[in-house]
């Protein structure tokens, strides 16, 4: 007797028989069931998936002796015909060799006969796709209104290629592609009943072989019977597949959890001995950490009877779990990037060191700087125009003295955590240095701004140089008095080593403000409080009270309005020292002075002045003279 391939033997015969589509098979079989009937369904999904055994046993339901059903008797003589592939008014249709316009008026011209044996005739395209443009046009009327006793099934595997004129005529179901459960579990029967000895965890890796296509996954199941001769064994399976043993993916993670780099590579030198692949390898690699993943998140997610379960649980103990996200990443770009390297055990073996190199280091293995001392932040040596003493390196790192900028810069807070004991000779000099670059500052011309004042402000007028005593601000002399007081003593006193020491500088003054709004967003630095000052117009700044008008048309701005006026107020009180109130009113009208139009105007102007001195140079006007060049639109940038 002819040997039947597991693929054709056992090929569903009823919906209840489907693995994998119930939402396709739910539908259908209430539309049997209550006799609402299309004339016209189109099946769409990958190999394998079960297009063209819905199809037939669609064509069973139609036909069946015991009346339209959802569930054929399979023992009439037209349920027994469409089976055995001899049913009259059956007609399957391979668009990929039947792709003009003559096939398909042939089609068309024997669609307006009444069937011979059944009670419709069913028309089976597959691979409908491939159809001719002209083909698709002649069966779009026909498609649209056949004869009651016409029934078409379709079926693709690329439904973008289908024109929409057809796809608007035909009921449209997408089948899924099958999970490698659905798959081992259904291989699992299939070998009960053909009484075939198999280990369980040979299913497993023919299922993720498959890759969603139960055909693909009973032919691997033919050839793994054929190689173990009549019997299906892990390690038959993984031969033949060319897979990774797990065994070996776990020693690489247990040398990246010890950071062993020559067990590391021992392991990757015996995948290269067994002749494996490396691409399966690092595939197999990805999925084991989405299992370690996953059982760190959700440990009850794990089968019962997933192999090697335990070896996961306990790697997902052993293996923080932004190291698991960072090894997945970089497996995943490993076996993208293989096709790129010198050769593949230099790109599998790059990937390893790469995990090993990028592994975070934990804190606890970071020696402290000066013993039990807490880290503090380095303060930089301050500029000076003129020569000054170095200061020692172990102010950088004991000094609780903020640094200061240079001459006739603005002077930030610096906080800075100090430890207990404080070297008399770092707080000395850095004492010395302060009032140096005071002296230094209270010297310095003003520097001339480098701009244009604005319309609104007046033009700067020539000053005397400031006396010292008014350049700079009291807190500077208390600064280095305090330094000077603490180099007599080693040790600080106990409330200033429970608070870091802060210089704070004042910020704007509120009475100096013009009401230049577009200038103070511009020199403010804002966060989500900044979108909301952009889209505003300032209409009154009197007695401290800012009140601002935002169009409606802003959506964004209507719908968060309160909240960022809120986080506005506080930023324009943290910037003018003084409490500030800040209303905002939404009105219907277009805004045309905010901020952000202020600046689109700007950068409109900046472009047209642009293209203009592009279409002015003499170069560009020879260019397209001579030679006809065009300046391409959107290509000219302002600098």
């Amino acid at each position: 007797m002819t040997y039947q391939v597991l693929a054709r033997k056992w090929r569903p015969r009823t919906f209840a028989q489907l693995v994998g589509q119930e939402h396709v098979i739910k539908a259908l079989s209430n539309a049997f069931a209550s006799g609402r009937l299309h004339h016209a369904w189109l099946l769409t999904g990958t190999r394998g998936v079960g297009k063209t055994t819905i199809a037939r046993i669609m064509a069973k339901s139609l036909n069946c002796e015991t009346g339209v059903t959802a569930e054929p008797c399979g023992v009439c003589s037209a349920c027994t015909q469409i089976d055995a592939g001899r049913f009259v008014d059956l007609l399957e249709i391979d668009a990929a060799s039947n792709t003009g316009i003559d096939n398909i008026r042939e089609v068309l011209d024997n669609a307006q006969y009444a069937p011979t044996a059944g009670r419709f005739k069913v028309y089976i395209i597959d691979e409908v796709h491939m159809l001719s443009k002209s083909a698709f046009n002649a069966m779009l009327k026909t498609l649209e209104e056949p004869p009651g006793h016409v029934k078409f099934i379709l079926a693709t595997t690329d439904p973008q290629k289908v024109p929409i004129t057809v796809l608007s005529r035909c009921l449209q179901f997408s089948l899924r592609q099958m999970t490698p459960q659905q798959v081992s579990g259904h291989l699992n029967n299939v070998l009960q009943a053909e009484q075939i000895p198999f280990e369980p965890a040979s299913l497993s890796l023919l299922g993720h072989a498959a890759n969603g296509s139960m055909r693909d996954a009973l032919s691997l199941l033919d050839q793994a019977i054929a190689y173990g001769s009549g019997e299906v064994r892990e390690e038959g399976v993984r031969a033949m597949l060319g897979a990774v043993d797990q065994g070996y993916l776990f020693e690489i993670l247990r040398a990246l959890v010890a950071h062993d780099g020559p067990a590391m590579m021992a392991a990757a030198d015996s995948i290269a001995q067994r002749g494996l692949s490396y691409e399966s390898a690092l595939h197999e690699l990805a999925h084991v950490l989405h299992q370690i993943a996953l059982a760190q998140v959700v440990p009850g997610a794990l089968a019962d009877d997933l192999p090697l379960r335990d070896d996961i649980l306990a790697m997902a103990q052993a293996l923080p779990a932004e190291e698991t996200q960072l090894y997945y990443q970089i497996a995943l770009h490993g076996r993208r990037d293989l096709a790129l390297a010198p050769d593949e055990f230099a790109g599998f073996s790059m990937t390893l060191m790469r995990m090993l190199a990028f592994a975070p280091v934990s804190s606890g293995s970071i020696a402290p700087v000066t013993g039990s001392a807490p880290a503090t932040i380095p303060a930089r040596a301050p500029v000076a125009p003129t020569p000054a003493a170095a200061v020692p390196a172990s102010a950088s790192v004991s000094t609780p003295a903020p640094a200061v900028a240079a001459p006739a810069a603005s002077a930030m807070a610096a906080v800075v955590t100090a430890p207990a004991v404080v070297p008399t000779s770092a707080v000395a000099a850095v004492a010395e240095t302060v009032t140096l670059v005071m002296r230094t500052a209270s010297t310095a011309p003003a520097a001339e701004p480098d701009y244009d004042p604005a319309p609104w402000e007046p033009e700067a007028e020539s000053a005397a140089p400031i006396p010292a005593h008014e350049h700079f601000q009291p807190e500077y002399e208390d600064v280095a008095q305090e330094l000077a007081a603490q180099s007599v003593s080693h040790e600080l006193p106990p409330e200033q080593s429970a608070s870091p020491a802060e210089v704070s500088v004042q910020g704007a003054n509120y009475a100096d403000f013009n009401g230049d709004w577009h200038g103070l967003v511009t020199d403010m630095r804002m966060g989500a409080e900044g979108m909301l000052a952009q889209q505003a117009e300032l209409v009154s700044w009197n007695n401290a009270h800012f009140q601002l008008r935002i169009s409606r048309s802003n959506q964004a701005l209507a719908t968060r309005a309160l909240d960022l006026q809120e986080k506005l107020r506080q930023a324009l009180s943290t910037h003018f020292g003084v409490p500030i109130q800040v209303s905002a009113q939404m009105i219907d009208a277009t805004i045309e002075h905010t901020p952000a139009a202020i600046m689109q105007r700007a950068r409109e102007q900046r472009q047209e002045e642009a293209e203009l001195a592009i279409q002015g140079d003499p170069f560009v006007q020879a260019m397209v003279q001579e030679f006809g060049a065009i300046v391409l639109p959107g290509s000219i940038q302002p600098i």
